[in-house]
């Protein structure tokens, strides 16, 4: 079975977000030292890499993340491409065979770019418009996911993307690296770290072949 892993790996490749705590992996214990054992301490924010957004990201009193059965991570997945270089329409989903439940990824310029592979950060990616937010909203989708570090344009205050999905319940997957993909039906898996009121979580994201009906 093919295993596509959609993952930028922490402290290589992922870029840290201005202002949030910038990935560290330090060595605690070592075997080279004379230690029993290889010892680290990982320093992350919650939304480092690719990672989960859950309602309570946003909306007060919403879900957290370890509310959630973990099948609700592992989901049938389209791949749909899009070609704005700017922001992602609804004029470009119109068209897409989506169903109630399913997760929807956006493989965007981003991808090319590589801007979820390089430790540079970088502002000006795809984004997804509060109009096709409320596209998926509308098509009650379970996980709408990504290839940049946020749903929503970079620097807009009003987050109207991010509250158009979690007000719905909607998860969020951001991060995640899509270049090598082909567009198409997939299954995911993105399962997060079992934390108490986590609303956000990275995750170690997959796309394997789709085993729907």
């Amino acid at each position: 079975m093919a295993v596509h892993d959609i993952t930028p790996v922490l402290g290589k490749e992922a870029p840290d977000w201005p202002g949030d705590p910038a990935f560290s992996r330090t060595t605690v214990a070592a075997l080279a030292k004379g230690d029993a054992c290889d010892l680290s301490l990982l320093h992350m924010s919650a939304h480092a890499g690719a990672h989960l957004d859950a309602p309570g990201h946003f909306i007060p009193g919403g879900r957290t993340l370890d509310s959630y059965p973990a099948d609700a991570f592992i989901l049938p997945a389209l791949v749909a491409a899009i070609r704005h270089p700017e922001e992602i329409r609804v004029d470009e989903l119109n068209g897409l065979e989506t169903s109630s439940g399913m997760a929807l990824l956006f493989q965007t310029d981003n991808s090319a770019r590589g801007l979820t592979t390089s430790r540079t950060f970088s502002p000006d990616w795809v984004y997804l418009s509060r109009e096709a937010a409320s596209w998926c909203v509308e098509r009650r989708l379970a996980l709408v996911g990504i290839d940049a570090l946020s749903i929503d344009r970079c620097n807009d205050a009003a987050h109207p993307t991010h509250l158009a999905l979690l007000g719905a319940g909607i998860l969020i997957l951001e991060g995640i690296n899509l270049r090598e993909v082909e567009p198409g039906r997939h299954t995911l898996i993105c399962l997060p770290l079992r934390v108490a009121g986590a609303e956000a979580s990275p995750v170690r994201a997959v796309l394997t072949e789709y085993r729907g009906d």
